[in-house]
This record gives structure tokens, C-alpha cells and sequence, in this order.
């Protein structure tokens, strides 16, 4: 065997050396006379902020993230990762991990590499990776991220996965390093930035907002650490009204130009709207129905259809969402509710980072005294600004303002400390939808709102909702010795192992 090894290494070194000797004029003849010999990064930067959210949305966001939140459900076994706590094939629990590394977080890297001498364009880039990772450890815990994306650079294909703790804290400090950096007076990425068009102001309090949004996840592990970030957050300027928020806009164009939300949704189940050909068995479900009807909340009638007669039905009455954890397809299949084809437009904007969100975070820190601000002016107005949110889908999402007023005053924030944490945790879990993986990571963190899980036979985390996902097997077999230094550290690669922030 030993002889044959060496056979074939002489060969291939031996026909290597001869292809060399007689490769005159094909190294000119191998050079795309139309491809780039070095790549522009305000280009990369584009490719970027579109890969940051088309990364899985279906597979994570949709049936991982948004089946456990109960947000979705569905009939059938292989889509169940969330629904039923089931994985008996498929990719779901590893997919945001391995499309995530080569494509956002190795493009991000190019363009932060390239853009060194530019103060704006290096402290954005470096804003958007720390969006990027926050989501990616948020999601798996221990993750490559020091070494990660050296591959190009020095060839390091096995990094080391950094600890979550320490992940925490160097996101935190380049978000406050990059937004002090943020100059007006000099160059942007401009139209290349899909998200504020180049405006540093705006990319100021995004970064300040991710860094009130990244404090507060720690309010469980590290009291005195969050209430530090959450203050210096707020100093800094946060996100506060509508004329701020960061969206992702898209053109529809093209595949990779898409809103990943419609994109997805309507390749994998929404695609003949008819109310009965999905084709992953997925409809909204019962929890979030029920929820939106019981409090007669008028962002129903612009989230959930019934298809009637043909026609997309927004009737508050015909709603009815679908229970998680069925076996079967029921019977009256045809009549649950299904998220409004305004939502799946390839040129709806993606909503990033809103108002509602941040005020939620604001009216929690008002209650656990971090901030000065009124608690429950600043609940009253996430949710003005959650239902103002709809808008932007078009005219069939603007909800009247007097179905807003009511709406408010029917809901103040009142009761106990607890009663007014679920209060917040409850209207987050509204507000964000659509955002499955900021909703399940602030739910491991508050416990709101209470949900109650399923415990269907065959179930991988024995009947408790998922805490994050799993790395996947390439990992075991190209960087296992990497790998299982987190798994000794974190806990077993399974979904019910609690990530540092979630103890």
C-alpha cells in the first residue's frame, strides 16, 4: 500500500512539473478579461449586507426559530425542527453556520481588510459584523470568531471557537469604538448602502441600538455588566422613532435582490396561494392567532389571511391558527390562517432594527430602573410604532390611527415588576415578526411570553423548547479539536444546552 501511495505521489508531482515546463501562454489564456483582479469593497460591502439576511431564512428563521416562538406550525416531520422538536434529517439546525462563515462573515472580512484607511467605511463595516456574529453566537453559542475568516488570509481552516462571554464583550466594544469613530464630514459607502444610504448619523444610533439590544441579553447572567452597556447605549442615542429605523430595502430584480422573508416563504410553502398546496404543511400558529384575537389587536388584519373563495380574507372572525405539534394534516387544513401576501413581496423592505424594538428595550430598563425615561409612555410607544411598521408593506398594511389609540389604551404597562416584564416580553414577541431569531433569543432571555411546549413522541429535547442550534458534522470532521473544546466548555451539542447569556 505504502508503495502505491508513493506511485501516485511521483506521478502527480512528476505530471505536475511537465505541465509546467509546457505551459507557455496559458496563464494569460486562464485570466478573465471581465473579472477583477482584486475586489472593490464597496461592491463586496453590497454583496454583504444581502448575505447577512439571506442566510436561511426558511430553514432558521421560519421552522427553527419561529416554530418553537409559535409563530408557525406545521403538519408534517422533517420541517417540525420547531414545531415538534423533532430532526430526523435535513440540515435545518447547522444551516445558518454553514452558509453563514463563507459567505457574510468572509465578505465582511474582505471589505474590512480593504476599506483600513476609510474612518466611516471601516466603523460601518465593523457595525455590521457585529451584527452579523451577535446572531450567529446568539444562535449556536461558542462559535469561530477571533480566528474567524483567516482561511483567505493565513490559511487558518481550523480556528478556535472563542467563548461566548468574551464574544459578548469584544461586540460590545467595537460597537462603541466604531460609533465614536463615525465621522459626518467624510466618505460613505453611499448607494452602495442598502441600508441607511450612507447616513453616518443613522448608522450612530443602529450601533448604539445593537448595543442596547446586546447589553440587555445580559441581564440574566451578568446584571451589573448589562446595566453598564445598557446605560452607555442610551448616552450614546439610540433609535427612538420611526424616521430611524434601519430596513434593508430590495429591489426584487433578481434572486439575490430579494426580500428573504417572501423569498423563502414563498418557495417553500407560500408559493400557490390557495390555502392548501403548502407545500411544507406550514400555516400560522394557534398561539399568535389566539393572542392577536384576545386582545382585539388590529396588526392581525395585516399579518394573517384565511384564503376564501379564492381571495385573501383579512376577516378578524375567519382567523384561526393551526396547532403546533400535529401529526396529521387536519381535515379543515384549507382554513388556518397564513401570513398576508403583503409580506411576501420580493420588494418589501426587511426591518432590521425598529423603533418598537428599541422602546421595548427602553420601557424594560425604565422598570428595572436603568433609565430615566417614563416606562409606560415609552411602551405605549414600541407598540404606535410596531403598528406604524406595517405601512411599509404598502397601503393594505397602514392600520387606522384610531384602532392604534384604542389599542394603546386598552394596553397600558401596569402591575408588578414580573407582570410588567411580561407585558414588555409579550408585545416584543409581536412586534418582531418576522424576526424569529431576535424573538427566540429574547425569550430564552426574559421567559416572555410564557409559552407551553409540546412534547410530541420522538421529540430530541424531551418535550422543552429548543435554547439554540447544532453545529454541524463538517465541523466534527475538519475542526473537531477546535470543536470539542467548546462542547466541554458550553455543554453537549444538543438543543437543549443553554448558551453563556441564556444560564
Amino acid at each position: 500500500m505504502k508503495m502505491r501511495l508513493n506511485y501516485l505521489i511521483y506521478t502527480a508531482v512528476t505530471a505536475m512539473l511537465a505541465f509546467q515546463s509546457c505551459d507557455k501562454g496559458f496563464e494569460e489564456m486562464n485570466v478573465n478579461p471581465d473579472a477583477s483582479a482584486t475586489a472593490t469593497p464597496e461592491y463586496v460591502f453590497s454583496k454583504a449586507l444581502l448575505d447577512v439576511w439571506d442566510n436561511s431564512y426558511f430553514g432558521t428563521q421560519t421552522l427553527a426559530c419561529g416554530g418553537s416562538m409559535q409563530h408557525y406550525a406545521t403538519y408534517k416531520d422533517v420541517p417540525g425542527i420547531g414545531d415538534k422538536y423533532y430532526f430526523q434529517q435535513g440540515t435545518y439546525p447547522y444551516d445558518y453556520f454553514t452558509t453563514g462563515y463563507p459567505k457574510a462573515i468572509n465578505e465582511i472580512a474582505t471589505v474590512i481588510n480593504a476599506v483600513d484607511s476609510s474612518v466611516n467605511k471601516l466603523s460601518i463595516t465593523r457595525i455590521l459584523r457585529a451584527y452579523a456574529m451577535s446572531r450567529m453566537t446568539d444562535l449556536y453559542g461558542d462559535i469561530p470568531y477571533s480566528e474567524a475568516a483567516k482561511g483567505y488570509t493565513t490559511n487558518n481552516f481550523t480556528p478556535k471557537y472563542d467563548a461566548q462571554a468574551d464574544i459578548y464583550a469584544d461586540l460590545l466594544k467595537e460597537l462603541d469604538e466604531s460609533a465614536q469613530a463615525l465621522d459626518a464630514a467624510k466618505p460613505t459607502f453611499g448607494v452602495g448602502d442598502y441600508i441607511y444610504g450612507g447616513d453616518v448619523t443613522k448608522w450612530k444610533k443602529f450601533a448604539y441600538s445593537l448595543m442596547l439590544r446586546l447589553g440587555m441579553r445580559l441581564t440574566k447572567v451578568d446584571a451589573t455588566m448589562a446595566q453598564t452597556w445598557v446605560t452607555k447605549a442610551i448616552a450614546g442615542g439610540v433609535i427612538t422613532t420611526d424616521a430611524d429605523i434601519a430596513t434593508m430595502k430590495y429591489t426584487g430584480t433578481a434572486t439575490t435582490n430579494r426580500n428573504p422573508a417572501a423569498d423563502e416563504m414563498l418557495s417553500n410553502d407560500y408559493a400557490v396561494a390557495d390555502g392548501v398546496s403548502n407545500t411544507e404543511g406550514g400555516k400560522l400558529a394557534k398561539t399568535f392567532i389566539d393572542t392577536l384575537r384576545a386582545y382585539n389587536d388590529p396588526r392581525l388584519n395585516v399579518i394573517a389571511v384565511v384564503w376564501n373563495g379564492g381571495k385573501a380574507d383579512t376577516t378578524t372572525a375567519l382567523q384561526k391558527g393551526m396547532p403546533n405539534g400535529l401529526l396529521l394534516k387536519p381535515s379543515d387544513f384549507a382554513t388556518y390562517s397564513e401570513p398576508n401576501p403583503i409580506i411576501l413581496q420580493y420588494t418589501a423592505p426587511l426591518i432590521v432594527m425598529s423603533a418598537a424594538e428599541t422602546n421595548l428595550l427602553l420601557a424594560e430598563a425604565a422598570v428595572r430602573g436603568w433609565y430615566a425615561g417614563d416606562a409606560a409612555a415609552t411602551f405605549s410607544s414600541a407598540i404606535t410604532s410596531s403598528m406604524h411598521n406595517w405601512a411599509l408593506f404598502g397601503s393594505a398594511g397602514v392600520i387606522a390611527e384610531n384602532r392604534i389609540t384604542q389599542y394603546v389604551a386598552e394596553n397600558p404597562l401596569s402591575g408588578t415588576t414580573d407582570e410588567k416584564l411580561e407585558q414588555i416580553g409579550t408585545q416584543m414577541w409581536i412586534a418582531l415578526y418576522l424576526d424569529e431569531q431576535e424573538i427566540h433569543a429574547n425569550w430564552r432571555r426574559t421567559g416572555y411570553p410564557k409559552l407551553t411546549p409540546v412534547n410530541i413522541t420522538g421529540n430530541i429535547t424531551g418535550g422543552t423548547i429548543p435554547r439554540r442550534l447544532l453545529y454541524p458534522p463538517s465541523e466534527e470532521s475538519v475542526n473537531s479539536a477546535s470543536l470539542q473544546e467548546a462542547v466541554n466548555r458550553q455543554g453537549p451539542n444538543v438543543m437543549t444546552t443553554h448558551v453563556w447569556w441564556d444560564k
